[in-house]
């Protein structure tokens, strides 16, 4: 099953009272760096402080009530797990979270202080064998990237560039497992196929960039990146499928690019955003000469999942 445009309006209905519509505001300062019109999708605005809730209200709104009766499991490495937790408190629902010993401190906290239970694995392939025999046992799974609900959700962003930048022509997001460029680019495409999609990888989390090379997902011996939320092992073939249609090009730039371009965007736009976020500065930086004075790019700004005691870590460890 795909993502149609139908399915992401019902998803922007069905959730309407949950998330908020973040604000897409002009960025004089990228502008003047890029050469070209930018704008920011501010993202890391949600409850959260990332786009995740979109798709975890709207597959938690369309369970029923004996899926909802049953609780609710995900995996995830934080962004998602915390869209979950959140979704399944405001929901009256029980949750419980798969993460990773090597999952911030910060994301296992926030997940406990939504209320879910949380279980520590030592690798994501752990986590996921373990989510398989909870799901045996009744909890209803919710994948953050192979469900077309999740991706609607996702897609929701979309419709709002759309209607707020209505003469928008490019847009740059990160990829993790894909669910967001994915829900994102087939709500643009949809309502102004002439948008180019932009997406972009860190080097050591570049599942998409391998499957797109492969035809097919493929899946990571480990994940080195140090940004953490966008390490999903693999993309699913309904994320690979919306991207082989609707992305234009996958970039993938070093850490220490996102670390430096966080650096960047703090000092600037007094923005504090994680390394998945900063990411898409770092491939704008290798697009520019795509852009003109003509062009309105967006930028999205998916996430903030990050504490200064982690900032400290990522300068640490890229050398800043």
């Amino acid at each position: 099953m795909s993502v149609s445009l139908a399915m992401i309006e019902q998803a922007a209905a069905r959730i309407a009272p949950h998330v908020l519509r973040t604000p897409l505001l002009p960025s004089r300062a990228l502008s003047e760096l890029l050469g070209t019109r930018v704008s920011l999708k501010y993202e890391l605005f949600q409850e959260t402080a990332s786009f995740k809730p979109r798709g975890a209200f709207n597959r938690l709104l369309s369970l029923s009530p004996e899926q909802r009766a049953r609780g609710l499991l995900a995996v995830s490495g934080g962004n998602h797990g915390k869209a979950v937790a959140y979704a399944a408190q405001r929901l009256g629902l029980r949750a419980r979270i798969l993460m990773f010993q090597a999952t911030a401190p910060s994301a296992v906290a926030a997940c406990r202080g939504y209320g879910a239970e949380v279980e520590l694995l030592p690798t994501p392939a752990e986590a996921f064998a373990r989510a398989a025999e909870l799901e045996r046992d009744g909890l209803t799974f919710v994948h953050p990237f192979a469900d077309p609900l999740v991706v609607a959700g996702q897609g929701t962003l979309g419709l709002e560039i759309v209607e707020d930048a209505p003469d928008a022509t490019d847009i740059i997001a990160s990829i993790g497992g894909g669910g967001m460029i994915g829900g994102v680019a087939a709500a643009v495409k949809a309502r102004s196929p002439a948008v180019r999609v932009w997406g972009v990888e860190t080097v050591g989390a570049e599942a998409m960039s391998r499957a797109l090379a492969a035809g097919a997902p493929v899946q990571l011996e480990a994940v080195t990146s140090l940004a953490a939320t966008l390490g999903a092992p693999t993309v699913s073939p309904l994320t690979l499928d919306l991207a082989q249609r609707l992305v234009e090009r996958v970039l993938v730039v070093p850490d220490r690019d996102a670390v430096t371009d966080l650096l960047w965007l703090l000092d600037h736009c007094h923005l504090l955003v994680e390394p998945a976020a900063a990411c898409t500065l770092s491939a704008a930086r290798l697009l520019r000469e795509r852009f003109g004075p003509e062009r309105h790019l967006v930028i999205i700004i998916c996430g903030a999942s990050i504490s200064m005691d982690e900032l400290a870590a990522f300068r640490a460890r890229v050398g800043l």
